[in-house]
């Protein structure tokens, strides 16, 4: 997806013209196990995996399924297309295929603590690429530390800022693995807006001050450039599949918690409605990141789409399955959320529309019919009964056995056919 209204974000995503500009390509070899008195064909698979969160980068994960199927495939034309969908490894993925450079900035975690973070620039589109979990990510505060009432998004809003005083022209953000459920509130505050009370006294940009809520004042944020908030998820802002009730308690939110944010994502609502003149809680994805996404589309004018489909333009992906006999794609998880805007279904729906099979890979497969109506074939990778703990460490080797497993099986469908 082109985000529209963007200046023409897409315009700089013809450079990559053909796919030796596209990293972790592998070169063409002969299929394995030939017909008798048939010329060998090659067989191309495209491994397309997401990232394996808290264990394997995307690019990880297609290098060990790489790997293993190698082992079963030696002559296999295989080549490799980590993908991204809004979530972590947006920004580390579209840097790594445009060639961007990173930017270390000091900024606040959830909590307030001042911490390191990175976002990339490509600096002949003056253009700022960021993932929100680098500053404001569940990752940064430990399970005993969370605080859904005080997290705050704050930091990402440093990050927004700094890609704004650098000149940017166009800023794409990754949306999810957030510790927060603050609406944006924390980000905007760090771009200039003041929220107050009834009696015009500053309140603090977190959760817990949202009920108190009675205005806004925009007057001294700076002007801002396009911005595109790329999701993968397709939830709202408010009700039961809101920020709140669905992600709430991930964060560590308890039911008398989850009450409270989803009182005060309300009253953000209500006064933004009135004081902002815009209406963004139904818009699909609005609660995405703890419903930060809301707060790009009523506090920074922002466009929201398809993190999956950006990353896919850019990677000629379209393009690439078409040339390809298969499609391996991965990630953590296969169940009801995969359907809800990420990579692997976004890999599985343009295959099918190519008429190509997609092989699903995951640490755990749920029980879902639906997953089949868009999977040619799903499989776990975890083949030996192990903790959760040694399964996240070991998560590189159990999924290149898994690709070794069904190399094998590729190659014996093959001697059968």
């Amino acid at each position: 997806m082109r985000p529209a209204g963007a200046d023409g974000v897409g315009d700089f995503f013809v450079i990559l013209e053909d796919d030796d500009a596209i990293p972790g390509c592998a070169p063409a070899l002969s299929s394995p196990h030939p017909a008798p008195d048939t010329p060998p064909r090659r067989v191309k698979i495209l491994i397309a995996p997401d990232k394996f969160k808290g264990c394997m980068s995307a690019l990880g994960a297609a290098e060990a399924i790489a790997r293993g199927l190698r082992a079963a495939l030696p002559q296999a034309e295989i080549a490799l297309a980590p993908i991204a969908d809004g979530g972590e490894g947006f920004a580390e993925t579209l840097a790594a295929v445009l060639g961007a450079e990173w930017v270390r900035q000091v900024v606040h975690d959830p909590l307030g603590r001042e911490v390191e973070a990175r976002w990339a620039w490509l600096e002949r589109e003056r253009l700022a690429i960021l993932d929100m979990s680098e500053a404001s990510g569940l990752w940064r505060v430990a399970p005993a530390e969370r605080d859904p009432l005080r997290a705050s998004t704050y930091g990402t809003g440093q990050l927004l800022r700094a890609a704004v005083a650098r000149g940017a022209r166009k800023i794409l953000v990754g949306l999810g693995g957030s510790a927060t459920t603050d609406g944006g509130v924390g980000m905007a505050a760090a771009l200039g807006y003041q929220f107050l009370d009834a009696q015009g006294g500053a309140l603090p940009p977190q959760p817990s001050a949202l009920p108190a809520l009675a205005r806004i004042d925009a007057s001294a944020v700076p002007r801002l450039p396009a911005i595109f908030a790329a999701c993968d998820v397709q939830n709202p802002l408010l009700g039961p599949r809101g920020a709140a009730r669905v992600f709430g308690p991930q964060k560590g939110a308890d039911p008398a918690t989850v009450a409270t944010l989803e009182a005060g994502l309300e009253r953000l609502a209500a006064v933004v409605a009135r004081t902002l003149d815009c209406e963004h809680r139904e818009v699909p994805g609005a609660g995405a990141a703890g419903g930060i996404a809301f707060g790009l589309l009523s506090f920074c004018g922002a466009e929201i789409g398809s993190g999956f489909d950006l990353v896919a333009e850019v990677l000629q992906l379209e393009k690439r399955i078409a040339a390809s006999d298969l499609v391996i794609t991965a990630e953590g998880r296969l169940d009801g959320q995969t359907l809800e805007g990420k990579g692997p279904a976004g890999v599985a729906a343009l295959a099918r529309q190519q008429g190509k099979p997609t092989l699903a890979l995951a640490g755990s497969v749920a029980a879902d019919a639906a997953l089949d109506t868009i999977f040619a074939a799903t499989c776990p990778i975890i083949d030996e009964p192990v903790t959760l703990d040694e399964a996240m460490r070991r998560g590189p080797e159990f999924l290149e056995r898994a690709a070794r497993r069904a190399g094998r099986l590729l190659a014996l469908g093959r001697t059968l056919g």
